[in-house]
């Protein structure tokens, strides 16, 4: 478990998957990441190159986002696949980022962070170029979604970059 001033981030279990799907679904997110299937998440859950996070507020146990991973341990790569939060603008997705960071590099000890974000996601744009993390470029129209197809902007922090930013 990863422990932050608010939260108790720990792997989903599968009595959490519907949870997960339902802040997939919400309107106030839907539009900014995909939204996995019952038979995925549990997949997921299963999969040791996956981390199905849940975020916990430590006060009332009330769950206030999750996160899927991706680990690529042969070229130590932590991708952050989806982060998403219930209560927007409460520093929740700050804090949870900020302990996926520090996760990756001091516990798991990965060389690179990375994970993408649509352009009009600016609220996630800001908080990601807030941590330091640095744009790497644009995959255009990458994705076909409902809205058209949608470009995607990468970001990362390397290991090195981490450590000297501490």
């Amino acid at each position: 478990m990863i422990e932050t001033e608010r939260m108790n981030i720990a792997e989903a279990k599968e009595n959490e998957i519907n949870t997960i799907i339902q802040i997939e679904s919400r309107k106030d997110t839907r539009d900014f990441l995909w939204i996995g299937t019952y038979e995925e998440h549990l997949n997921e859950i299963n999969d040791p190159n996956h981390l199905l996070l849940i975020f916990k507020e430590k006060l009332d146990n009330r769950v206030v986002g999750y996160a899927l991973i991706r680990l690529g341990f042969k070229s130590e790569i932590f991708e952050i696949r989806r982060i998403a939060i219930t209560e927007k603008r409460q520093g929740y997705g700050r804090e949870a980022m900020q302990a996926l960071i520090k996760h990756a590099f001091e516990e798991m000890n990965m060389n690179r962070l990375w994970l993408d974000v649509y352009p009009d996601n600016l609220f996630g744009i800001a908080l990601y170029e807030g941590l330091g993390m640095h744009r790497d470029g644009i995959l255009r129209q990458n994705y076909k979604a409902e809205r058209g197809y949608l470009d995607q902007i990468i970001y990362s922090i390397l290991r090195e970059e981490y450590f000297a930013r501490k």
